[in-house]
């Protein structure tokens, strides 16, 4: 009886043990998405900012400055809603658009020399290298969550409390493809 009841105390510890490594391993996963939705937060509200300054001085690039106006619209419609896809898509979208730009910036010596322009440059470049340090954070602590999940002995106790999955931030095969920003060079001024 006695071995029973250490045999029985020692499965109840073992699953307590489990269970709070799990909850660990959720958290850190809530909180590296955490960590990323502040710094797009962040950088959703300095591009506003970035674009009302290009303004001033392109006339001519207007689609390129609408462009990342809609990406930064889907980015906000994709982190309301949690869905990480759309959100990986919107993120490309809005990479892409601030590289176009900042290339085509070149064309604008006077935008090049306005101190508000290369502030805004610097702050919304260390945000998107942030935003790519977290991101990949985040998909570490959402593949550890995950394999720990859909293992034996663990998956008996993530099912049984329902953790759940963590989607990664992924990108799709066309938006890894290099960005031709040629085009943008070829508008009539």
């Amino acid at each position: 009886m006695i071995v029973f009841l250490a045999l029985l105390g020692g499965l109840v510890l073992w699953g307590i043990t489990l269970f709070n490594q799990l909850v660990m391993l959720k958290n850190n996963s809530e909180k590296a998405w955490s960590n990323i939705d502040v710094l797009l937060k962040q950088r959703n509200d300095e591009l506003p900012k970035l674009i009302a300054v290009c303004k001033e001085h392109m006339q001519y690039e207007q689609e390129t400055l609408q462009r990342i106006v809609e990406a930064r619209g889907k980015v906000q419609s994709a982190m309301s809603s949690g869905d990480m896809g759309a959100l990986g898509a919107a993120e490309d979208q809005l990479r892409i658009g601030l590289g176009n730009l900042f290339a085509v910036v070149e064309d604008y010596p006077e935008l090049k020399a306005s101190d508000a322009f290369l502030q805004l440059q610097s702050r919304v470049t260390m945000l998107e290298d942030s935003i790519a340090d977290r991101r990949e954070f985040y998909n570490d602590s959402a593949t550890i969550n995950n394999t720990r999940i859909e293992q034996f002995p663990d998956l008996v106790i993530a099912k049984a409390f329902s953790f759940k999955h963590f989607r990664l931030m992924t990108f799709s095969p066309l938006e890894k493809q290099d960005v031709d920003i040629t085009s943008h060079f070829q508008t009539a001024k």
